[in-house]
């Protein structure tokens, strides 16, 4: 996606000049801030195609930043990546609740941001799905809309990041059906999408929170992967 503008959130000076310059050799325009409010100045006056959101700011912290975007229909589908240099299950899990559509931790490879950028962008643009044909699937109370790009439990919508929205969209496409790890990434990343496995666990584990009592129907089946259980 040739000049895409980039909007990056860290407060350390050399991250945000790692990240600009990798960027813009890539051909991205690029806008880099050091505060989450000052983040949202920029996003509220032009928003951005994607955001590289760093978790821990001197001000808002990442997380409510992630929040803010999605919150406002404007410009609630960025796409955002968040940085983080903790590795802790709860807190790369709160960034994924409140929207955020992937994460990094530090040190990373520039090469690495890059390519989870750019399946980013494409899945914004609607060019990465798993599947091309729009359904209604319905399974255990659980309503998604492919079409729609919406979810619903019962009669409430729950709002899920593009990762969760395409796991659980491939989970219920073959019920019952047990998924590797790698299989699952395959399938709504492309072969060379460079992830850990884990990154699959701390996916699932955000999606299950946010379907509520509906996420039991995801199984872990101990030793292979993940299915979503047959009605």
């Amino acid at each position: 996606m040739a000049q895409a503008r980039i909007l990056v959130v860290d407060d350390e000076h050399d991250i945000l000049e790692l990240i600009a310059y990798n960027l813009r050799k890539e051909g991205y325009e690029v806008d880099t801030v050091q505060s989450g409010q000052k983040a949202l100045e920029v996003i509220r006056g032009n928003p951005p195609d994607a955001v590289i959101l760093d978790l821990l700011l001197p001000d808002i912290d990442g997380v409510e930043v992630c929040r803010r975007i999605r919150q406002n229909s404007r410009y609630s589908q960025i796409p955002v990546l968040m940085l983080t240099a903790r590795t802790e299950d709860s807190d790369i899990v709160s960034g994924l609740e409140v929207g955020a559509d992937d994460y990094i931790t530090k040190p990373f490879s520039p090469a690495v941001l890059l390519a989870r950028l750019r399946t980013s962008l494409r899945r914004s643009a609607g060019e990465d799905s798993p599947h091309n044909t729009a359904v209604l699937l319905k399974l255990h109370g659980i309503t998604i809309d492919t079409a729609r790009h919406e979810v619903r439990c019962g009669t409430n919508t729950v709002a899920l990041s593009a990762t969760e929205f395409a796991i659980l969209e491939f989970l219920a496409r073959s019920p019952g059906w047990v998924f590797s790890r790698t299989r699952i990434i395959d399938a709504i990343r492309g072969e060379d999408y460079p992830v850990t496995e884990r990154s699959v666990d701390v996916q699932i584990l955000g999606l299950r929170r946010k379907l509520a009592d509906y996420g039991t129907c995801i199984e872990t089946v101990r030793g292979v992967g993940y299915r979503l259980r047959e009605e």
